[in-house]
């Protein structure tokens, strides 16, 4: 199976990169590539195919792996490093996980393990969390990059409660997907669909840790 880390080489299929890196499906949607009928083919086939660049669509693929250096210990720099890899990061997988879950309801709707109501919970979790991340970007960040003050322990206990809201909703989307677990037999899209959700699983409580654990007791 390909990791988050691994080089996407040409001889990859199309299947197994869409399954193993979020975010992939977007990509190969916006070229045209099915990531159902064209699964066995390989990224250079594929690339081939539709007369794109390989180089270029290996680097787009390759953009997508999270990061994983060590976070910053200033409080701009960490909020700056919140913003990009978690705040930009979810406003652009979630769209694409909720596209996919509708996809997969339609097309499965009558199957065994169908994963009804995930889109609509997926949406909850998308629109909640614009809110909540305005509300930080608007507020709670910029009061933080002014040096706090009195008056900052309100925002962050309202960011704190709404995170246990978020704490909910992934016991939700865990429940919904069977523990991110498809059916045996799932296509490509049912599966890439599943590690679109572990991965915002993830990234969300990982998130959080560094809001809770780091960012927010620096001005306690």
């Amino acid at each position: 199976m390909l990791s988050q880390d691994t080089t996407i080489s040409p001889d990859t299929a199309i299947r197994e990169i869409a399954i193993a890196r979020p975010g992939a499906t977007a990509v190969f949607r916006r070229h045209r590539i099915d990531i159902c009928g064209d699964g066995d083919t390989s990224l250079s086939q594929a690339a081939l195919q539709r007369g794109l660049s390989l180089t270029d669509l290996q680097a787009e693929l390759s953009g997508l792996a999270g990061e994983g250096d060590e976070l910053p210990v200033e409080a701009g720099a960490l909020i700056d490093h919140i913003l990009s890899r978690y705040h930009d990061v979810h406003m652009a997988e979630l769209p694409e996980a909720i596209r996919l879950a509708r996809r997969v309801e339609t097309v499965h709707q009558i199957k065994r393990g169908c994963p009804h109501g995930l889109a609509d919970h997926l949406a909850l979790i998308f629109d909640d969390l614009q809110g909540h991340q305005r509300k930080e970007e608007a507020v709670l960040f910029p009061m933080m990059r002014q040096g706090g003050g009195p008056m900052i322990g309100f925002p962050i206990a309202r960011m704190l409660a709404e995170h246990v809201d978020v704490v909910e909703q992934l016991e939700e989307l865990a429940r919904l997907t069977t523990n991110f677990v498809p059916p045996q037999g799932a296509c490509t899209t049912w599966r890439a669909l599943y590690e679109m959700c572990r991965k915002l699983d993830e990234d969300l409580r990982e998130h959080m840790h560094i809001e809770n654990e780091i960012l927010f007791p620096m001005f306690a």
